[in-house]
This record gives C-alpha cells, structure tokens and sequence, in this order.
C-alpha cells in the first residue's frame, strides 16, 4: 500500500501552534502605540513589558521541557494553549486594573511562561515524526512560523488596532488560541498510536531514524515512570559539550534577531521613518514573507545536502552560516533614506535569518534521546534570554540617543557572532551521549569507526 503522509499534517499543526504562539507575544509591538497614549506608559516601561514575556520564558523552559518528557506533548502543548490564550485575553481589559502596568506586567510574565512548551514539544515531534532526512525541511517549515504569523497577523493586528482599537488585538487573537487548543487535541497523537497512520510510513520514519515510540506511553496507555526532575548537573551536563555550547550560543544570537523583529520593528517604522500604524502593519509582513522562503529554502538546501554527502555537519552548517551572514544587512539601513531601500535591506536580513534558523532541526538531530525535551528547553531558554536584552537594551539606547542608528548595529552585529560559534565552537554535528566523556563521544561518531563509512548519524 502507498505510504500515508500524516506527518505533513502533524508539522502543519505544530507549527499553526507556533504561528499562535508568536502572534500573540508580538500582539504588544502593534498595539504598543496606542496603548502607550492612552494608559500613559512611557519607552521604559514599555521595554520592561516586552521583556518580562522573555524573563518568564526563558525561567520557564527548562522545567517545561522536563513536562514535555514527563507527560508529553499533546497534553503539555494543549494546556499551555488555553492558558496563554485567556491571558493574551486579559491584557485587553487591561485599562480596566486599578495598577495597570503591575497588571500587564503580570500578564507578560505569564503568557511567557505558559508558551514555553511550545519549543521543547516541537523538538520531540520532529524526532518522533521525520526521519533524518527530512528533519532540516521539517524544522525549516515549523521555524517559518514565526514568519507566517507576522506575514498573516501583523496586518490582521494592525487592521483591528486600527479600525475597532487596540483592546481588540488581544481580545481577538485570545479567541482564535482558545479555538486552536480544541483542534489540538483531537488531532495530535504520538506517530506508533496515531489512528490516521499506516505502516509504511510508520516503518518508513522508523527506518529513518525517526524516534516514532517517543511518547507512545502517554496516549491512552498511562503514564511511565517520571524522568528525572531538571537539575544543574543535568544542565550542566549538556554544556560540557561544546558541539551544543556552540549551538546555544548561536541560538541566543538568532533569537537577538528575532526579537527586534516581533518587538521594536514596527516602532521602528512609526517612529523613525514616519509611517502610521496601518502602513506599518502592512508593511512590516514583507521581510517577514522573505523569511519565510528563506526558512524553507534553507531546509530544503539542508536535506539536500545531507543525501549527497551522508554529513550533518555539511547539511546544517552551510544553510546556517551562509544565512546569518545576510543579517547584517540591516545595519545599512542607516545610510539610506528611501523607505522601499529600508524594507529591501531588512527584507534581505530577515531572509537569512530564516536561512540560518535550522536550529530545531539540530536540536532534533543531537539531542540524547531521553533528553530532548530538556534540551529543547535549555536550547530555547539560552535563545530567548535574548528577549530580556534585547528589548530592554534598544530601550535604553532609544532613552539615550533617540535614534535607532546604534540599535540597529547591535542587533545586525549578533549575526556575525553566531557565524563564528558555527565556524569555530560547535565543530562536528553529531547525536551526544551524555554517558560519555565528551572525547569518547566524539570519537564513537569518527568515521573510521562508523559502519559503511558515514560521518555523521541522525
């Protein structure tokens, strides 16, 4: 029988959820402006909100990557859709609070917590559903997420800001998460339990190196012994790597990127360059759209690579650095006066930022394999610290200086940091074995003692 296809299905569910998920904490950099007149929040304080999602975010991750491991994905990402729904919800009625930057301040930290299982989930579905081979177009497309939602809801956002206020930013993209955790969880199922699955395809991942048991246990056949709670020393254990040091390192610098896109770009274009909120939110979804086809064609180039060469390291390297060398683009967006020039270097930027985003398929690809949702976790946490200062240090650059002429150096310079963590920090890409001392890991991955000569192993 031809082999069923339910693992395009799955990664269009979980990267909806993702698309969501980066809405709704991108929904205070549309409704920021008019929120800010109206309730008397000054650029200090509007830093601090945009950064207290991140604080809990990052404070959030390790132990909700243990919860993923604990009781899987479907029911992790399941609660936290509901909750940070109904939170996204309540900053809607924020005018309403007696103390309303405490209010909103609560309400941030919050939705940051509740969103961070989305990350580590993400990494176990990609192990779980897509063999190797497919793994780097898989993270690819689930990363683009972040795009999509600012192609699709920052219009969205910026219409109902514009047209009924900025209240019903919240109001409405709170309804939508709230409809997304039904279809959730009447569709997700781990790939051994899934009824829409047949056994070519199942055998198909499997013998792709696709983990396709990971969380069978906990749909419908009780709940396995508990892994061990996150601990220092666990953490501690993945960083004595230095293959995902590098890695982490790397996705603090992407993440850097990242949130001065979904933060202070839109500001960016109201206040520097004159447009009004409606155009902005128009106008902001373009470099969004050239991540997104630069994700996919990274993913796409990435798999490529990995069947003509056999090597990981070759496959996700390439993609990653060739791309985060474009990010720098945006620094000359401080020598140009034409507006369609401004877009065109942070459409390129925000390209190859997409380009270099396979980092969950890295993570799918070296994780140990009782641990990827912590390392997912720690993965995403050492990223998104980058939404604490990020945020906060244009702030204070703003506060300073007025202008977004230092800002935008700082941000187009993380790109370059992160070419050197790939060049010269992570080395080979390869699955550790946190049972080994970091040199016999290696060493059981070199190529003379692989079988059929490989370099690398998913």
């Amino acid at each position: 029988m031809p082999r069923t296809r339910q693992r395009y299905f799955i990664l269009a569910l979980i990267t909806i959820v993702l698309a969501f998920s980066t809405g709704d904490r991108a929904t205070l950099s549309i409704a920021g402006s008019g929120m800010s007149r109206e309730l008397g929040l000054d650029p200090v304080q509007m830093g601090w909100l945009f950064s207290a999602f991140a604080w809990a975010y990052v404070m959030a991750h390790i132990p909700a990557g243990w919860l993923v491991d604990r009781f899987g994905v479907r029911l992790t990402v399941m609660a936290g859709l509901l909750a940070w729904s109904l939170c996204t919800m309540f900053m809607g009625a924020a005018a309403w609070f007696v103390q309303v930057f405490a209010a909103l301040l609560v309400l941030r930290f919050l939705l940051g917590t509740f969103e961070a299982p989305v990350g580590p989930a993400s990494a176990r579905v990609i192990a779980a559903w897509f063999p190797a081979t497919e793994r780097g177009l898989a993270g690819a497309i689930f990363n683009s997420a972040q795009y999509v939602s600012l192609a699709l809801f920052t219009p969205l956002m910026g219409w109902l800001d514009h047209r009924f206020g900025w209240e019903h930013v919240f109001s409405v993209m709170g309804a939508l998460g709230l409809l997304l955790a039904v279809l959730w969880w009447f569709s997700y199922a781990p790939p051994s339990t899934h009824k829409r699955i047949n056994a070519e395809e199942l055998d198909y991942i499997r013998q792709g190196g696709g983990l396709v048991e990971l969380g069978a246990s906990h749909a419908g056949r009780g709940i396995p012994p508990a892994p061990p709670p996150p601990t220092l020393a666990s953490v501690l254990g993945l960083l004595r790597s230095r293959m995902l040091a590098g890695i982490f390192l790397s996705q603090y610098c992407i993440s850097a990127i990242t949130w001065f896109f979904v933060s202070w770009f839109p500001t960016y274009l109201v206040k520097d360059r004159g447009m009004s909120i409606l155009t902005a939110g128009v106008v902001a979804s373009i470099p969004a759209l050239c991540g997104f086809f630069g994700g996919v064609a990274s993913g796409y180039v990435s798999d490529h690579l990995y069947r003509r060469t056999g090597s990981l390291t070759i496959a996700r390297k390439i993609p990653i650095i060739c791309g985060m060398l474009l990010t720098s683009a945006m620094i000359g967006c401080n020598f140009v006066t034409a507006d369609w020039m401004v877009i065109a270097l942070m459409s390129l930027a925000f390209m190859g930022k997409g380009c270099g985003s396979l980092g969950w398929a890295v993570v799918a690809d070296t994780a140990p394999r009782s641990m990827i949702g912590l390392t997912g976790g720690v993965f995403n946490a050492i990223g998104n610290t980058a939404g604490i200062t990020t945020p906060l240090i244009i702030g204070l650059i703003l506060g300073r200086t007025g202008s977004f002429y230092w800002a935008l150096v700082f941000v187009g310079c993380h790109g370059l940091v992160a070419v050197l963590s790939y060049l010269f920090v992570v080395g080979r890409i390869e699955r550790f074995d946190p049972g080994l001392p970091a040199d016999a890991a290696t060493a059981a991955t070199r190529p003379d003692l692989m079988p059929q000569g490989r370099t690398d192993h998913p």
